[in-house]
C-alpha cells in the first residue's frame, strides 16, 4: 500500500541503511537515500540516492529537504578493530555528521528523527565479566563509555534530548547491539565479528587452524538484520524518546560462535587465540526489558537461523569471487 510519509535515510549505502530502504518501499513508503557511496553488493531501492558527505553542513540542509521523517544512520564506524584504531577521526566524523544532520532536520521541520546509537555507549566497568549482567538503557552512567566512538555516540543521545527540551524537535534514541546478516562488509577492518568468522571459515578447508583475536572467551549478543528493521520502524513509530536498546539476548563466546558456524559450514577447526589482538569488552548482553514494555515486542530470530543464510550469502560472494573453488564446496556439503 502506498505511504504518503516521505523518509529519508542516511548511510544508505551502509549494510543497515541499505536494508532498512528495501523494508521502507516494500511498506509503501517514498525513501531517499544519502551517503559517501553507493551500496557495494547491489543497486538501491531508493526513489532517490543522492551522495552527499554529511559531514557538511550544506549537504545536510540539502538531504533533509521535503521529507517527514530521518534515519539518521550515517557513521563512520567499523569493527573493534577498526574502531580501536581511529579514535579522533571517527569521534570528530561522527560529531560533524550528527550535530549537522540534528539542526538541518530541524531547521527544514522534519517531523521524527532517529539517531542510531550503540550498546558502545555503556560503561566499561559493567562489562567487565564473560557472563555480564544483562545492560539497562541506565547503565550508560556514571559515564564510561568505549573511547572515540563510544564517546561521540553518547554525547549525540544528549544532544537529541537537548533538541526535545530546548526546540520540542522530536527524536528517537536506538542502542543497536550488533547487528548481521547479508550484504554486510565481510573483510578490509570494517567487518564486525560473525562476517569475519563467516569469511574465515568458508576460506579455510576442513581440519584448518582459525584464528581467533583474544582468547575467545568474551561473549556478545548478535541481532539479525530482519529483527534490526522491525524494531527500527516499531521505535519510530512509538512515542518513546529515551534512549532503547535493540538487540537480543542470546550471550555466546567468540569460541562460540566459531563452533556454530563451523557446525554450518560442515567443518571443524583448531583455534589459534591471538592475544595481542583487540577484543573489547569481556561481555556484552542487553537487557530488553524496555523495548519488551515499549514495543510490546523483542527479537526473535535466533542466532543459527540468522547466521545460516549469512554465511551462504558470505561464501556465495567468495566463490563468485573464485577464492573458493566449486569442488571445495561441494566437499563440504557432501
Amino acid at each position: 500500500m502506498r505511504n504518503d510519509t516521505r523518509v529519508l535515510v542516511t548511510g544508505a549505502g551502509g549494510f543497515i541503511g541499505h536494508h532498512l530502504i528495501k523494508r521502507l518501499k516494500a511498506d509503501g513508503y517514498w525513501v531517499r537515500g544519502v551517503d559517501l557511496k553507493e551500496p557495494e553488493y547491489e543497486n538501491s531501492a531508493a526513489d532517490e540516492f543522492e551522495t552527499l558527505d554529511l559531514r557538511c553542513w550544506d549537504n545536510c540542509l540539502l538531504a533533509t529537504r521535503q521529507v517527514d521523517q530521518v534515519y539518521n544512520l550515517a557513521a563512520d564506524m567499523g569493527g573493534i578493530g577498526y574502531i580501536t584504531a581511529y579514535l579522533a577521526d571517527i569521534a570528530r566524523n561522527n560529531t560533524l555528521i550528527n550535530a549537522h544532520m540534528l539542526e538541518a532536520s530541524r531547521q527544514n521541520g522534519v517531523g521524527r528523527f532517529l539517531f542510531s546509537s550503540s550498546a558502545c555507549v555503556y560503561a566499561q566497568s559493567k562489562q567487565k565479566s564473560a557472563d555480564v549482567t544483562p545492560l539497562k538503557e541506565e547503565d550508560a552512567y556514571p559515564a564510561e563509555p568505549e573511547a572515540g566512538y563510544g564517546w561521540e555516540k553518547l554525547y549525540a543521545e544528549q544532544l537529541c534530548l537537548y533538541y526535545q527540551h530546548d526546540y520540542q524537535f522530536d527524536t528517537r534514541i536506538v542502542r543497536f547491539h550488533n547487528v548481521y546478516g547479508p550484504l554486510g562488509t565481510y573483510e578490509g577492518g570494517k567487518e564486525k565479528a560473525p562476517a569475519a568468522i563467516c569469511r574465515k571459515v568458508a576460506l579455510a578447508e576442513d581440519g584448518d587452524t582459525i584464528d581467533i583475536w583474544g582468547d575467545g572467551n568474551q561473549t556478545r549478543t548478535f541481532m539479525y538484520i530482519d529483527d534490526c528493521l522491525e524494531g527500527l520502524i516499531r521505535l519510530m513509530a512509538s512515542e518513546h524518546r529515551g534512549p532503547l536498546n535493540l538487540g537480543t539476548h542470546e550471550l555466546i563466546t567468540i569460541n562460540g560462535l566459531v563452533d556454530l558456524i563451523s557446525s554450518i559450514a560442515g567443518k571443524s577447526f583448531f583455534k589459534r587465540h591471538d592475544l595481542a589482538k583487540p577484543q573489547g569488552v569481556r561481555g556484552r548482553n542487553s537487557d530488553n526489558s524496555r523495548l519488551r514494555s515499549v514495543l510490546g515486542w523483542e527479537p526473535a530470530i535466533t542466532l543459527r537461523q540468522g547466521l545460516e543464510p549469512t554465511y551462504q550469502w558470505i561464501e556465495s560472494e567468495l566463490q563468485s569471487a573464485g577464492r573458493i573453488t566449486d569442488e571445495r564446496v561441494q566437499s563440504a556439503v557432501a
